[in-house]
Formats: structure tokens, C-alpha cells, sequence
């Protein structure tokens, strides 16, 4: 990991707030040769980019009710209880967040309300190459069901034997999801935004992944399919002050690592004792990861940061605006007045990254590339749209008429008073 050091003047721009980038040129000619093929190509070009991406030859995209089923079957009841409890969690969590309609009479005679509405076909991306991410299915399924979407597609890539992890196929069937399909990446995107003979097309997609999907997701956006966010490679800031944990803090940094080579991890910190034993402990804890290799290509892409000055470290944070910020200090609230940019927020020394992850209730498919800047990460809103009615009677026709009247022939648009003086001659 590169170290930097924060001045107060300092213009906060190249290398610090650099994230991993690919050859953009050549990832918008293959994301565009993939939904051109699955557009014209249906199954068949599902089928051919899952044999040359994923490495298998997959006859039925579909995974059976058979081996939904037979998926409790295969996972331990460790597992099944540590997942039943995170159900439970993000479930209370986001079913508090469901909006109530709001209804307001701006007179006697004109009412105004807004209802919430579920989007009626939605479609899961849950990651699955590296790692069958599992617990990405309760946090878009879980919202999803509560929200009342009414069709719910789930895609995911199949192993080297065609199959599909046991856990996510659990964990889908626990959320009501039972319309699963054996296909990842770029093409899983596509394959939802046009349809397919097996796959149905959906309103919106949602879902973390690599910048493959991601740059999929954005071209489904311009197919005019809507999305979440963008939710790239993961990344982590960790700011620790002299107070922090360093074994928690060098394990937290490392927890965002493994996720893929594409990965960062920055820690921003006013002591330098703590950034030279961090860096330390990391490669202490480095050697004995059984994905070692990943995290080295990440940190690669990562950077330890010293700033003296409380108001510069923070101001760099809010321009870098990570996914994850973790606040690793005993006295963690002095901080929070600070946070205007974060996906979401760790507080203390014993709030790991990892619990927001899997089983603390709030989401984990969060806004990545200073995304975070004006995009929240997923929550029940998230699978709702907001519908406003208006009604009148004559007496709101009177009172209101002209006024709409007036303002339309201001801006010229004569068929818009028309639409009023016709109403009015009848009163």
C-alpha cells in the first residue's frame, strides 16, 4: 500500500482518489457485442457466453424446483440458523421503512396524495464467481417481497459443474423466490433487459458486481431498463484515530480486500503510530488468508494516508466517499458531524464492515466510485415508486382555473388553457 500525507491546502485529485479502472474503450465494445448477441440471440447466446465465461455447458437455464428443494439438504444447520437470523434482521430493518401515503387538501376542494407503489418486475443480480455471495440475496430479495414486487428474477453464475451454490438456492426460496436462472456477468444483465426465450425480461435490475456488470447495468440504464446504482468492485475507508483497535482495523481493511483484485482499501488516519502498525498488521494477517493472492492485487490499488488535521482528513473522506466507512476509535461520535458522504457507516472499534455484510439489518448493495455523492445504497424505496393523484371538484375548477390559465398563455402553450376555459364555460 502507497502512503500519502494530507495538507490542509492540498487539492484533493489524482492518485488519492483514483479508483482501479479497466480499458474503458474495450469494455464498452464487449458489454455492447454481449447485448447485441443476447438482443438478437436469445438462449442460444446466453448458453454460448456461459460456456466461454464460466467455463460450463448449461442444456436448461432454469434451476429446477428439484434442486431448490434439495438445497437445505446440502448446507449445515449452523448455516441455515446464522441465515434465518440474518432473514429476521433485514427483514425488521427494512419492513420499518415502508412509506406511508401522504395525503394533504390544499382546499376544500382540491385534495392532493402521493401512494406508494411496488415496481412490478424487478431482476436480482447476485454475484457468484469467486464467491456465491448468498447473503446479496436477502439484502435485494428481502425488500423485494416486502415491497410486493409481483415477478422477482434471480441471476446468478453456475459452477464448473453447472450448479448453483446450495446456500443461495436456500436463501432465495426462504425470501419467495423460486424464478432462478443459471447465468452471470454481462449477459445475466442483458439477458433482463430484453428477455429471452427462458428469461423474462424486468423493469429494473439490481446488484453489486464487477466493473463487467456494472458497465452492463449502465447500458441496460440506456436500453431504458432502470437501476439501482452503480455498485461496483467493494471498498472500504477506514478512519482510526489514536484509540483505534490495530488487529481490528488491519482485519477490517483485509475483509474488503479479498472480495476481488479490483477491490480498495484506504486508511485515513491522525497517527502515525497507528498507520505504521496498521500496515504492519496487515501483512502479519495477509499471510495466514486463504485468498491471499486477491487481497495483494488489491492493496495494490489501496493507500494508508496520514492527516494531522482533523477538518483535512475529513474533507478528503467526503470527496473520496466510499461504500464503507468505518469510524475505528473509542470515542466514535465526535466524528459523525463530519459524514456527509458514505454508502454506509461502521461507528466504533466493534463495528466491523462485516456486519453491515451479512446480518447487522441495514443493506449491503451500496453506491461505489463516490457514487455515494448523491446516490443512497439499496432500501425498500428502492423497489417502490411513489404515484401522486390530484383531484378537483368544480368548485376547485373556479378557484383554480384561472390562475393555471394565466400561467399557461404566459408560456405559450394555448392548448393548456384551452384544456381550462373549456371546464370553466360550463360552470
Amino acid at each position: 500500500m502507497k502512503k500519502y500525507v494530507l495538507e490542509p491546502s492540498q487539492d484533493f485529485s489524482g492518485p488519492l482518489l483514483d479508483r482501479p479502472q479497466l480499458d474503458t474503450e474495450k469494455l464498452s465494445a464487449l458489454i455492447s457485442d454481449i447485448f447485441t448477441s443476447v438482443k438478437e440471440g436469445g438462449d442460444k447466446s446466453i448458453i454460448e457466453f456461459t460456456q466461454r465465461y464460466d467455463g460450463v455447458m448449461i442444456s436448461d437455464l432454469r434451476v429446477s424446483e428439484d434442486e431448490i428443494t434439495q438445497s437445505a439438504s446440502l448446507l449445515p444447520d449452523s448455516l441455515k440458523k446464522a441465515i434465518a437470523q440474518a432473514y429476521e434482521n433485514i427483514y425488521t430493518f427494512h419492513k420499518a421503512q415502508y412509506p406511508e401515503d401522504v395525503k394533504v387538501d390544499i382546499s376544500a376542494h382540491i385534495s392532493c396524495w402521493q401512494k406508494p407503489l411496488p415496481i412490478d418486475r424487478v431482476g436480482l443480480y447476485i454475484p457468484g464467481g469467486s464467491a456465491p455471495l448468498f447473503s446479496t440475496v436477502l439484502m435485494l430479495a428481502i425488500p423485494a417481497m416486502i415491497a410486493g414486487c409481483r415477478k422477482v428474477v434471480l441471476t446468478t453464475p453456475p459452477d464448473k459443474e453447472g450448479r448453483i451454490h446450495p446456500a443461495i438456492l436456500y436463501t432465495a426460496q426462504m425470501c419467495g423466490v423460486t424464478e432462478i436462472y443459471k447465468v452471470g456477468g454481462a449477459q445475466a444483465i442483458a439477458a433482463m433487459t430484453y428477455g429471452t426465450e427462458s428469461i423474462p425480461h424486468v423493469y429494473k435490475v439490481f446488484g453489486p458486481g464487477n466493473q463487467y456488470v456494472t458497465a452492463a447495468k449502465m447500458r441496460a440504464f440506456q436500453e431504458g431498463i432502470a437501476i439501482d446504482m452503480p455498485a461496483g468492485p467493494s471498498e472500504v475507508l477506514v478512519y482510526a484515530d489514536d484509540t483505534a483497535e490495530v488487529d481490528f482495523v488491519a482485519s477490517d481493511l483485509l475483509s474488503q480486500a479479498e472480495h476481488g483484485p479490483d477491490s480498495q482499501v484506504l486508511l485515513v488516519t491522525s497517527s502515525r503510530r497507528v498507520m505504521d502498525s496498521i500496515e504492519e498488521e496487515l501483512a502479519g494477517q495477509l499471510e495466514t488468508l486463504p485468498r491471499k493472492e486477491i487481497a495483494i492485487k488489491a492493496l495494490d490499488n489501496s493507500r494508508l494516508i496520514y492527516a494531522e488535521e482533523i477538518e483535512t482528513a475529513w474533507n478528503f473522506i467526503n470527496e473520496y466517499a466510499p461504500e464503507h466507512l468505518i469510524i475505528a476509535s473509542e470515542s466514535p461520535e465526535q466524528y459523525l458531524s463530519y459524514v456527509r458522504n458514505a454508502g454506509s457507516v461502521f461507528i466504533g472499534n466493534w463495528t466491523p464492515e462485516s456486519a453491515g455484510d451479512y446480518a447487522s439489518g441495514t443493506n449491503h448493495t451500496l453506491p461505489t466510485s463516490a457514487a455515494a455523492k448523491a446516490f443512497s445504497g439499496v432500501n425498500l424505496d428502492a423497489f417502490l415508486k411513489k404515484v401522486t393523484f390530484q383531484r378537483m371538484d368544480k368548485e376547485g375548477m373556479k378557484s383554480l382555473g384561472p390562475i393555471v390559465a394565466t400561467m399557461a398563455r404566459a408560456e405559450e402553450l394555448e392548448a393548456h388553457a384551452r384544456a381550462i376555459d373549456v371546464r370553466m364555460n360550463k360552470l
